[in-house]
């Protein structure tokens, strides 16, 4: 019976864990969350820490990636018995690198000295949300440091990103509850480490000019996108939502219509065009043929030409690509453009006095992808914008999280990002990462933003740049490897 009170609490923190994130943005769970997780695995064996671990993981990404559940039955065809068990299947995959973490503290710990503990079981924490984040294309949905886009943490993003932040919260969960166990002291780093934060030097970034951009929310249902019956319609309101736009450069959402743009109408092409010429447009559609494939993009109209296109090149396992032996399965949830082309790197596009740099979807969740677009250089963008469609899942919690996710994106490079999205949550977040406004779910509407440009980069966006992931790497691995290291001398003869 205590192994399985255990076991409950260790799902009940995860769920806590989940809580911290947006909507409910209560950052302060996050941390507290971490430290019952540390409090229950700190002396447990490998084998019951993984265990704990797992159940942690499971009650936080399951939680946190029900939504999926809306994709994977209302529009795959699942039923809802096989459409939860492949839901619970994903976040027990995605829970294992949690549950390999805590096992690895537990192997470690008798070996260490009280004082590095706390460090010791921070760094697994960074392994294992690197690893996630990594491995098999990556997918770094709700990574811990997203829920500190608000609070004195928020502080350390142009440092040392959102995996820094999620290191340094581990670090002070970890340091709160030795010192409930073994030292007094460790109190002071558990609270030194969030405060520092709000200390540090946050602006490098200078203004660019501003740009008026109007973002355009089509609320098409997603159940009704892909109908040819209604396609049509589709195009036609669209149209009429352009032609009545305002800005300096009008943003429609990913794939605003489910047609590559060579198959449009040849009238609906020419009253493109004709729009153009008054002021920019950057639609999302598919380019491509046939033969090399089709790719998600945005094509950039501009004086009745089109002069600048931008595929996605990070694709989503089973939506836009197909594993090897999955096949079957996409097939058996019926996906539309479900095996894409990836697009090439392209600049930002230059719209008067900014560079504008395009995202699509989930793109914005790998800042390592991005960095090249916040440093100096001929990539650098003065704004991010981010066309989406998030219709496959529903109103709720998908639509804040994504939001969140480019607040951190700003508050690492200190640069605007712009969202267009078909059903929400199109909105604008600054430099510093507030969001300062947002249409409605599930509305039809345009929002004209007066959206300031950056140039200049962040300390975070110089060195990740120049080194990539690996301090981050080495800032997991020295420590065990310190452990590692120290375990084999106090065994040696």
């Amino acid at each position: 019976m205590r192994r399985l009170g255990w076991g409950m609490a260790a799902l009940a923190a995860g769920l806590l864990h989940t809580a911290a994130f947006a909507p409910v943005e209560a950052w302060l769970l996050q941390p507290l969350a971490l430290a019952l997780l540390a409090l229950l695995v700190w002396q447990q064996a490998p084998r019951r820490a993984a265990w704990l671990g797992g159940l942690f993981g499971l009650g936080w990404l399951a939680a946190g990636l029900w939504w999926l559940f809306i994709s994977l039955h209302e529009f795959g065809g699942l039923s809802p018995p096989l459409a939860v068990g492949a839901l619970l299947l994903l976040g027990a995959f995605l829970s294992l690198y949690t549950a390999a973490a805590m096992a690895l503290f537990a192997a470690l710990r008798e070996r260490l000295p009280a004082a590095a503990r706390p460090l010791v079981w921070a760094s697994c924490w960074l392994l294992a949300e690197l690893a996630r984040a990594q491995f098999f294309t990556g997918f770094p949905w709700l990574a811990s440091g997203y829920a500190h886009t608000l609070g004195p943490l928020a502080g350390w993003a142009p440092w040392v990103g959102v995996y820094g932040i999620g290191f340094l919260s581990a670090w002070a969960a970890a340091a709160s509850v030795q010192a409930g166990q073994e030292r007094a002291s460790a109190w002071l780093l558990a609270a030194a480490l969030p405060l520092l934060g709000a200390l540090l030097p946050q602006q490098f970034t200078q203004s660019a000019g501003v740009l008026r951009v109007g973002l355009v929310q089509p609320n098409v249902p997603q159940s009704q996108k892909f109908d040819e019956g209604r396609i049509g319609l589709q195009l036609a309101e669209l149209l009429q939502q352009l032609e009545a736009g305002e800005g300096d450069l009008l943003v429609t959402p990913e794939s605003v219509l489910p047609l590559p743009l060579d198959r449009l109408p040849v009238e609906a092409q020419a009253r493109l065009l004709r729009l153009s010429q008054q002021r920019p447009l950057l639609m999302g559609t598919f380019l491509g043929n046939p033969q090399a494939g089709y790719v998600n993009s945005l094509a950039g109209f501009q004086g009745g030409e089109l002069r600048y296109h931008y595929g996605k090149r990070h694709l989503l396992p089973f939506g836009e690509f197909i594993p090897p032996g999955f096949g079957w399965f996409v097939r058996a949830l019926n996906i539309p453009m479900d095996d894409q082309a990836r697009g090439l790197h392209q600049r930002p596009w230059v719209i008067g006095a900014q560079r504008v740099r395009p995202l699509i979807c989930y793109e914005d969740l790998f800042g390592e992808d991005i960095v090249a677009s916040a440093v100096a250089g001929p990539d650098a963008a003065t704004l991010f914008v981010n066309a989406s469609n998030l219709a496959w899942f529903g109103r709720h919690m998908v639509q804040d999280q994504h939001l969140q996710f480019s607040q951190m994106r700003a508050l690492e490079f200190q640069r605007a990002v712009v969202r267009a999205t078909n059903t929400g949550s199109t909105a604008w977040v600054d430099h510093l990462g507030v969001v300062r406004e947002r249409l409605l779910p599930l509305t039809r509407g345009l929002l004209v933003a007066e959206v300031e440009g950056r140039h200049g980069s962040t300390p975070y966006a110089r060195w990740l740049h120049a080194l990539g992931m690996w301090p981050l790497w080495a800032l997991g691995l020295l420590p065990l490897a310190w452990a590692g290291l120290r375990r084999r001398h106090r065994r040696a003869p």
